[in-house]
C-alpha cells in the first residue's frame, strides 16, 4: 500500500486535489455542490495519480541514480513495469470516467490534456533541456481549470487568472527544490537551470522575476470582480513577502536560503486561495 502511494505521489497530489477545489468554488455560480465537488477533486487526483505512476515508469532509471528517488518502488524493483502500467492506466481512466460522470466533457478533457502534457512531453524534456521547468509549469497549472470547467460548464478569460497564478507561484518554488536538489540532479544528468547554473546567479534571478510577476497577476481577481478588496490588499502583502524571500535566495544562494523560499511558497499559495475563496464574490 505504501509502495502504491508513493507511485501514485499522494502526498504531492494534495496540491492538485486543493487547486481544484479552489477553482471549482471560484467558478460556481449560487450555492456549492459538495457531493460533484468532492467526486470532481477526487476524479482529479486519479488522473494526476496515473500520470504520476507513468512518470515514474519512464524515469526509473534516473531515479536509481538520486540519492531523493532512488528508494521509490521501481528502482527498488518492489513494484515491475507491467503492474505499474497497470496502476497509471486504471487510476486515469477511472478519474476521466468520474470527470465525465460528475461534471462535464471540458473538465475531463482540460483533464486529459494535463495528463498528456505531463507524461508525453514535459517528462521527456527534462533529460534534454532547461526549459521541461517552464514546460511543466503548464500541467500543473490547470487543475484550478478544470474545477472550474466542472462546476461552470465553460472556461472564460476570467478563469485564466488562476492559471497564471498556479503557473507563476510553481516557478520560484520549483527552483528552491532544484537548488536544494542540484547535487542530485547532476548525478542523473538533467540539464535543470540550477545544473547549468554553477553559481546560481541567474536561478536567483528567475525565482526574483517570476515572483514579482506573480505579485500584479495574484491581485488579478480582485481587479475582475471575483473576489473583493481585503483579498486584494492580502495578495499584494503576500506576494511583497514572497519576493523579499526570493531576493534573500538571490542575494545569497545558500540551500537554507532555498528552503525558505520552499517553504515561503507552501505558504503562500495556500493562504492566497483561502483569502480568495472568503471573499469570493
Amino acid at each position: 500500500m505504501n509502495d502504491l502511494l508513493v507511485l501514485t505521489k499522494v502526498r504531492l497530489n494534495t496540491l492538485v486535489v486543493f487547486t481544484t477545489a479552489a477553482g471549482f468554488y471560484m467558478g460556481a455560480r449560487g450555492p456549492i455542490d459538495w457531493l460533484q465537488m468532492t467526486m470532481v477533486c477526487f476524479g482529479t487526483a486519479l488522473v494526476a495519480g496515473g500520470s504520476a505512476a507513468f512518470n515514474q515508469i519512464q524515469e526509473r532509471d534516473v531515479d536509481a541514480l538520486m540519492d531523493r528517488t532512488k528508494n521509490r518502488p521501481m528502482p527498488q524493483a518492489r513494484v515491475t513495469v507491467a503492474r505499474a502500467r497497470t496502476v497509471a492506466y486504471g487510476t486515469s481512466i477511472a478519474g476521466l470516467a468520474l470527470l465525465l460522470y460528475f461534471s462535464n466533457a471540458l473538465a475531463a478533457g482540460i483533464a486529459l490534456a494535463t495528463s498528456v502534457l505531463y507524461v508525453v512531453i514535459y517528462t521527456p524534456l527534462k533529460l534534454k533541456s532547461s526549459l521541461a521547468t517552464v514546460v511543466g509549469a503548464v500541467p500543473g497549472a490547470l487543475p484550478p481549470m478544470i474545477g472550474w470547467a466542472a462546476s461552470r460548464g465553460s472556461v472564460e478569460l476570467v478563469s485564466w487568472t488562476l492559471f497564471v497564478i498556479m503557473f507563476l507561484w510553481q516557478l520560484p518554488h520549483f527552483l528552491a527544490i532544484a537548488w536544494m536538489y542540484r547535487d542530485d540532479y547532476a548525478k542523473a544528468s538533467m540539464p535543470i537551470l540550477t545544473v547549468l547554473d554553477k553559481d546560481g546567479a541567474m536561478t536567483g534571478r528567475q525565482a526574483v522575476v517570476y515572483a514579482a510577476a506573480l505579485v500584479p497577476f495574484s491581485v488579478a481577481p480582485m481587479l475582475f470582480g471575483m473576489a473583493g478588496r481585503g483579498y486584494g490588499i492580502g495578495a499584494l502583502v503576500l506576494g511583497v513577502m514572497l519576493v523579499a524571500v526570493a531576493t534573500g535566495f538571490a542575494f545569497q544562494r545558500t540551500r537554507s536560503n532555498a528552503r525558505m523560499l520552499f517553504l515561503a511558497s507552501i505558504t503562500y499559495l495556500p493562504l492566497l486561495l483561502i483569502l480568495m475563496a472568503v471573499s469570493r464574490r
